[in-house]
């Protein structure tokens, strides 16, 4: 017997294939610290050929704080249901124009006054487009195409019309549509008329499905789709579950889902449905538990429902209060593969100190290590 030790295999002497193989297996988070271990490691996540296996990822939940009077009280934050961490982002500074409109969806930030221009979450270098034909605060925003390429496109709907500082509230506004290969905004129909008033995203949802943008009323439960290949606007229906009293329409998937406040013989219940989008009709695939719903809202308040918002992408569906003595609570549902198994929990508080904010952006978005990783590298040059 060999009185010499016997030989380690360490994880820097497997072929730079395997380590990949390896590190794919990890969460955004993990990644990220793995990347800062060693140049090696370094190169292998951040290159273009670096392909995390999707079962380490689910779409983060991101939340940012507006105040109106003082950017400096600003904050966001993104919630990474894989690892249930919260993490603090940098502020995205733009302009201290306080008639600026400042809105997300699908992993970008945008305004859309005084002038129309984006970034994605993780940079701070905002990029400006040509302006729009109607300029509009809150309207209903979506991105569609082709990621990464030219094909990258924005659709901009309703919203309040916004000339020389004044809200215009009855004005139907053209849908928009972004080409960023002429680098203008081409014109299409407005909303059906059947959503005035309230043409804006503070009493309408939205949800991007198989090239088709819908929007919802939230509390008129009224729904029509956009084709976006076509441009044109479906026959306006009513989609309302009983007991409803407000409700979001979200793309989870392959499948709409309504998520919805409702109020029945048993109580209060904030529900799930999923819907069929050629009938509209629906099915009830989940009930947040009666606990979970009374940690979000003030059981003192007569109407404290009210501040409940809810987004989703995925297989995630977020429910959240806006209200600030509450310190922005939320919870997740994840939706099983075969819609029949659905699990909530709570989610962590916000990181302390949480400011108080006048308007609270939220959205859900995939997250891959080299969107973080050229974050990254922006913030530093």
């Amino acid at each position: 017997m060999s009185d010499s030790p016997p030989s380690l295999t360490t994880i820097n002497s497997l072929s730079t294939d395997l380590i990949g193989l390896i590190l794919s297996l990890l969460p955004v988070p993990s990644l990220l610290r793995a990347s800062s271990v060693c140049k090696l490691w370094r190169c292998i996540v951040s290159s273009s050929g670096f392909q995390p296996n999707p079962c380490s990822s689910s779409p983060w939940f991101f939340l940012y704080g507006i105040h109106n009077t003082s950017p400096r009280n600003n904050q966001s934050f993104a919630f990474d249901p894989l690892s249930d961490s919260w993490f603090r982002l940098p502020i995205h500074t733009h302009r201290d124009d306080p008639c600026f409109s400042f809105i997300a969806s699908s992993g970008f930030l945008f305004t859309t006054t005084p002038t129309f221009s984006f970034t994605r979450v993780f940079r701070n270098s905002w990029r400006a487009t040509s302006p729009l034909h109607f300029s509009r605060i809150n309207p209903l925003l979506a991105v569609f195409g082709d990621d990464p390429g030219p094909g990258l496109r924005f659709v901009v709907v309703g919203g309040d019309g916004f000339i020389g500082n004044l809200v215009d509230i009855e004005d139907r506004l053209a849908v928009e549509i972004y080409d960023p290969r002429s680098g203008r905004w081409d014109l299409c129909p407005p909303l059906p008329a059947d959503f005035r008033p309230g043409n804006s995203s503070q009493s309408l949802s939205s949800a991007l499905f198989r090239g088709r943008f819908y929007v919802f009323g939230i509390y008129s439960c009224f729904v029509s789709c956009f084709d976006l290949r076509n441009r044109a606007w479906s026959d306006v229906q009513t989609l309302r579950p009983p007991g409803v009293l407000f409700s979001f329409l979200i793309a989870c998937r392959d499948r709409l889902v309504l998520a919805g406040m409702c109020v029945g013989p048993s109580g209060p219940s904030f529900n799930l449905w999923q819907i069929d989008e050629t009938s509209m009709e629906f099915r009830e695939i989940a009930i947040m538990p009666s606990n979970l719903l009374n940690g979000l809202v003030d059981s003192e308040e007569e109407d404290k429902f009210a501040s409940l918002k809810c987004v989703g992408s995925g297989d995630m569906i977020y429910v959240f209060s806006e209200e600030y003595h509450k310190k922005y609570p939320a919870c997740v549902c994840e939706i099983g593969s075969d819609y029949g198994s659905c699990s909530w929990r709570r989610l962590p508080d916000l990181p302390s100190p949480v400011n108080k904010f006048h308007k609270v952006i939220t959205f859900c978005s995939a997250v891959s290590i080299h969107t973080v990783l050229h974050g990254e590298a922006n913030e530093a040059a």
